[in-house]
């Protein structure tokens, strides 16, 4: 049950009653993306929000003729373009499927709907709390600790995502090259 699902990825943070999640799934679209379909293109404005029900997904932006890698998410996650989803403008976010996905479509005007509830409120602004906080982390991150830090890190909090999103997106979402994640790879695997 899709309600059941929504609820006990977001109960770590907030128990909101499975009601709450069954409304919640009878706003949204259930979609297929194909491995590699762009979900949201870069400089076009979100119209949706997303919950991942199977699958990987990376945001991105292009810097200079690549992608940059600004999040990875995996099953029981919700994703968007924040930016653009909240002020209706467009942004250099994109969004990718990086296997094959399912996911809730939940349309701009459905959020809005939502939050007219106390309790869409309410799951709104936990929401948008935990993802600021684990947004600022991985500044955080980024700005104190070494590549290899990150890496065990990654290993020991997401390990699924080292078996199933290429390398590339991995030393792009570490901000290391694909050359440095091998040599911190080869480091660690010398030093078991």
């Amino acid at each position: 049950m899709i309600a059941q699902q929504l609820k006990h990825a977001f109960d770590p943070y907030y128990e909101a009653p499975l009601e709450a999640w069954t409304y919640f799934a009878s706003l949204c679209k259930q979609v297929h993306y194909p491995k590699n379909d762009v979900i949201k293109r870069a400089h076009e404005i979100e119209l949706h929000g997303y919950f991942l029900l199977e699958g990987a997904v990376g945001t991105f932006v292009w810097k200079k003729n690549s992608l940059a890698c600004l999040n990875l998410f995996l099953e029981n996650s919700f994703f968007a373009d924040d930016y653009s989803l909240t002020t209706g403008e467009p942004s250099p976010l994109e969004i990718v499927a990086l296997e094959p996905c399912t996911v809730l479509r939940l349309s701009k005007e459905n959020i809005e709907k939502l939050q007219q509830t106390e309790m869409g409120k309410l799951l709104f602004m936990v929401g948008e709390a935990r993802d600021n906080a684990q947004k600022q982390s991985h500044q955080i991150d980024l700005m104190t600790k070494s590549p290899e830090e990150r890496y065990i890190d990654l290993m020991t909090q997401q390990p699924e995502i080292l078996h199933r999103i290429p390398q590339k997106h991995i030393a792009s979402y570490l901000g290391i090259t694909t050359q440095s994640l091998s040599r911190i790879r080869k480091r660690i695997s010398e030093g078991n």
